[in-house]
């Protein structure tokens, strides 16, 4: 690939990876992008990051999803409920409950590797079994789980004491509201991330087939 090649190409991505992030910046700061509950937010902040995953590639899902984990902390940290310290050092609800630099591995890390995994699951489901459908709807659903998982799992070893007892939960009881949490929330989350993934997906790569743009998978 000559250097003129490789520039526009470098060009275009830059110009999806802004269209992707303005979509999340709108999204993260409205209603849209997270839902109030009681004691965190649910989000649809993930969908985008797996949409943008499939189409552009594990490296630019890993860039959205460290925008995601970036909106998420300065989310908690500007408009936080009671368990708002689990992702931002600059929030604390009483000495108790208090965030850490823990908190930026709990909020970032997980988000990265929502687009590093919905990316690669993709690529390596569409090379093998050649339906484009399929690995759009398994990327959604595996992506939205390694949310729902990841935070979950580090806020059991960072903040387990504090955030059982910033609900009301006994410790012993913890992992149980874990699991609930994955189960009730995460499974649901998932299913609709998989078929809004696979209907925009669908829509975008034919947008992108048809103006003669190749997905070249960053």
């Amino acid at each position: 690939m000559n250097k003129k090649k490789s520039k526009e190409l470098d060009v275009r991505l830059m110009a999806q990876l802004a269209l992707l992030t303005s979509i999340m910046l709108v999204m993260a700061f409205t209603p849209l992008g997270y839902i109030p509950l009681p004691f965190m937010n649910a989000t649809t902040m993930h969908i985008p990051v797996i949409v943008g995953a499939c189409i552009l590639g594990p490296r630019a899902g890993g860039i959205l999803g460290g925008i995601f984990g970036v909106t998420s902390v300065i989310k908690a940290t500007i408009q936080p409920n009671i368990t708002s310290f689990v992702f931002t050092p600059f929030y604390s609800l009483n000495p108790q409950f208090h965030g850490s630099f823990s908190s930026f591995i709990v909020a970032i890390l997980p988000r990265i590797l929502i687009g590093v995994a919905a990316g690669w699951i993709f690529v390596c489901l569409k090379r093998h079994f050649k339906n484009e459908s399929l690995a759009l709807i398994i990327s959604g659903f595996a992506g939205s789980m390694v949310n729902t998982v990841g935070v979950m799992t580090l806020i059991f070893l960072f903040f387990g004491d504090q955030y059982a007892a910033a609900g009301g939960v006994e410790a012993s009881m913890l992992l149980g509201v874990i699991l609930g949490v994955i189960g009730m929330n995460g499974i649901p989350e998932a299913l609709i991330a998989a078929i809004i993934t696979q209907a925009a997906g669908k829509a975008l790569l034919a947008v992108f087939k048809k103006s003669g743009i190749k997905v070249t998978y960053a």
